[in-house]
């Protein structure tokens, strides 16, 4: 998730439960939702089936909700109604901005074909590989959880090193290496124990930085100009983004962890290596780079479909302000009409270079996440609850060395939060949060961490 070392101007870039849980308990209860009568069958596609998607809160219709069936896919119009043929056994239905529902066909024709979806914002907080499998680090996070304000975690499904967290089902993980160490006991217990404390749960997939298995197939990897394997700052090596037995792997344990019950599935390291002089399997030029990271993730959100789930990309936050590719193959234009979530990592330790106005962007973390965010809107013209940003809860490395503690987190979320973002994620590597800069629930309202 780190930035990485941010390019220049041409390119440029280096991350109340209680009274809360209440509110939950009422969202989920909407939840229990219904569809209008199926209509026809049609020789080709079977049943076509119609509703109207509205906001169990305000009860106004929503519009630009996802409805599917199996493969299928149609949008709500303006007045929240759809029709949507396909053969299932449910509708899954989601909304940005809200949770995402699974409708059975046997409750259909209950309530005039009218689906109520719960409006809701992840507010998050990022366990690691290694920290989600340990219990000091994972229980003291859910610790904090129940105590304030967030209501979502993000946990490495395949990690910045290539490994798969749990033990997966997809075979060329077993071959290139990327189990020889797993930190999910059980994987679908402890979706189940989030979800029971009502958490937005999303899955991270390290995408083409991917050690394991560029060591293990050096034909997928990315090379140097004299054909050795490529490796970063960090001795590892990275895979081709042009290679599609590499995508074929990363959406096999992208759908994988669909399966078990994450409601979005978040793709990092969805970019080329910022580093000259590399060697792929196709000419690398910007159309290049753009067409491989584009039509990776539409490959990805097509193999995501029959799923219902959310998906989202994470971006270098300097993209939020480039008009070029970043050298990396991100571009706003190219990302903004195939994922659901749009996650700039606005750290501002990360804008060396600072943004317009402000050269020490640390000093600034409120004007780098609202400024960020902003020209991305107005570039993508997307509306603000597409994005959800990454923000920095981790000491500074690049300017000052302070700490990042009350005043700037807070000063990053109320930015966030002007902006209208659907909620926010906080990055710390070593998996360590405080309270400092959230909001504390009222501990009357209920019980104070997930059990």
């Amino acid at each position: 998730m780190k930035q990485a070392r941010m390019l220049p101007a041409r390119g440029s870039g280096a991350i109340s439960k209680g009274c809360g849980r209440a509110r939950s308990m009422v969202r989920w209860c909407a939840l229990m939702l219904l569809v209008a009568p199926a209509l026809a069958v049609s020789p080709s596609y079977g049943a076509a089936y119609s509703g109207k998607v509205i906001d169990a809160s305000t009860q106004r219709p929503i519009e630009d909700a996802i409805i599917t069936i199996n493969d299928k896919t149609v949008r709500t119009g303006f007045d929240g109604t759809f029709k949507i043929e396909g053969e299932g056994d449910a509708l899954g239905v989601r909304a940005y901005g809200h949770e995402r529902a699974t409708v059975p066909l046997s409750r259909l024709a209950q309530r005039g074909g009218e689906i109520r979806l719960a409006p809701f914002e992840p507010k998050g907080l990022y366990l690691s590989f290694y920290g989600v499998g340990s219990s000091t680090l994972r229980e003291a996070a859910l610790q904090l959880i129940g105590k304030t304000e967030l209501n979502a975690v993000v946990i490495d499904v395949k990690g910045d090193r290539g490994m798969i967290a749990y033990k997966s089902s997809v075979p060329l993980a077993g071959q290139v290496g990327a189990q020889r160490v797993t930190t999910i006991t059980n994987a679908k217990a402890l979706l189940e124990r989030l979800h029971q404390a009502h958490l937005y749960t999303v899955a991270r997939i390290v995408v083409f930085k991917d050690d394991p298995l560029a060591t293990a197939k050096p034909d997928l990897a990315v090379k140097r100009a004299n054909g050795t394997l490529f490796r970063d700052r960090e001795r590892l090596a990275w895979t081709d983004p042009f290679n599609h037995d590499v995508w074929d792997y990363n959406i096999a344990i992208g759908v994988e962890a669909a399966r078990l019950g994450f409601d979005e599935i978040q793709f990092d390291y969805v970019r080329f290596p910022d580093a000259p002089g590399l060697k792929f399997s196709k000419p690398n030029n910007m159309k290049s780079r753009l067409g491989a990271i584009s039509d990776f993730l539409a490959a990805a959100r097509k193999s995501l479909t029959p799923y219902n789930v959310f998906v989202a990309a994470d971006i270098f936050g300097y993209v939020t302000w480039n008009l070029d590719d970043t050298h990396i193959g991100q571009r706003l234009e190219e990302l903004a009409p195939i994922v659901d979530y749009i996650s700039p990592m606005l750290y501002p330790s990360c804008f060396q270079f600072g943004i317009p106005g402000y050269r020490i962007p640390v000093q600034h973390p409120y004007q780098i996440v609202f400024l960020s965010l902003q020209n991305a809107r107005e570039r993508t013209g997307i509306p603000s609850i597409r994005f959800r940003p990454w923000l920095q809860a981790f000491r500074d490395y690049a300017f000052d060395r302070r700490e990042f503690t009350r005043t700037e987190i807070r000063a990053q979320i109320s930015a966030a939060e002007k902006f209208g973002s659907d909620g926010w994620m906080l990055w710390n590597p070593r998996n360590v949060y405080t309270p400092e800069g959230l909001q504390l629930n009222n501990p009357a309202c209920g019980p104070s961490a997930p059990q």
